[in-house]
């Protein structure tokens, strides 16, 4: 990893809630401009991981720098701006597909003209005509894709991606990837994914983590799915591709 800077780096970072030690002295670092994907068994605490990326939860020891800052001198709503964060269940407030897209800012007391709401429909491919359509009314694919656009408004520098295609139907489903790799590649936006899917981080992921048991137990470029060399890993891949 060294050819390139890095986003992220964590240093022995530990975790722990209602005595339960969830990550455990982890330190690694995810490269700029680039997809990581982060895999492992159920249990291992990626999802907590991203609590702590995006500081909706704090280190117990350790350190998180985040573009060279550690991530305390963030506040939390530059930190949030900064690190954007869409989750599997994509959930939404009452209302159109604007009021959603444009939630962010609303919080902000700010607002998101039509045409940039436009705009953002457009880049992750939903139809401009939408905009005034309710939500409830749209399809998961549409839904995961709105949230992406959501979580797009802040032009955040590092896009945290939590299972956001599990529930999807196989066309939505490469929509979906197809859209993280034009963001990545259009913005150079640095991508941490969480998946389940071993076709989707070996075909997507320029790097990856597999964490186990809250440790990390190997990273560094996808070679390290693709062709093990950690018996734990070899158990995990051979374990999901059957």
């Amino acid at each position: 990893m060294a050819d390139f800077k890095n986003a992220i780096e964590l240093k022995n970072v530990n975790f722990s809630t209602d005595d339960l030690h969830i990550i455990k002295n982890v330190s690694g670092a995810f490269p700029e401009g680039k997809i990581t994907t982060l895999v492992g068994p159920s249990g291992a605490g990626k999802s907590t991981l991203f609590k702590l990326l995006n500081g909706l939860r704090t280190v117990d020891s350790g350190e998180i720098i985040i573009h060279g800052k550690n991530i305390n001198t963030y506040p939390p709503v530059d930190l949030r701006r900064h690190v954007g964060l869409a989750l599997q269940s994509a959930p939404m407030i009452n209302g159109t597909v604007y009021k959603n897209i444009a939630l962010p800012l609303t919080l902000n007391g700010k607002e998101l003209t039509e045409e940039t709401a436009k705009e953002l429909l457009h880049l992750v491919g939903l139809e401009e005509e939408l905009i005034q359509r309710k939500t409830k009314d749209l399809s998961g694919g549409q839904r995961q894709k709105l949230s992406i656009a959501r979580t797009l408004v802040n032009r955040p520098k590092i896009l945290l991606l939590d299972e956001i295609t599990s529930s999807l139907d196989r066309i939505s489903q490469q929509d979906i990837e197809e859209l993280i790799v034009r963001i990545n590649e259009k913005y150079e936006t640095t991508i941490i994914w969480i998946t389940h899917n071993l076709e989707q981080a070996l075909n997507l992921g320029h790097y990856t983590w597999f964490l186990k048991a809250g440790e990390l137990i190997e990273s560094g470029p996808i070679d390290v799915l693709k062709n093990p060399t950690n018996e734990e890993i070899i158990q995990f891949v051979k374990g999901e591709a059957q």
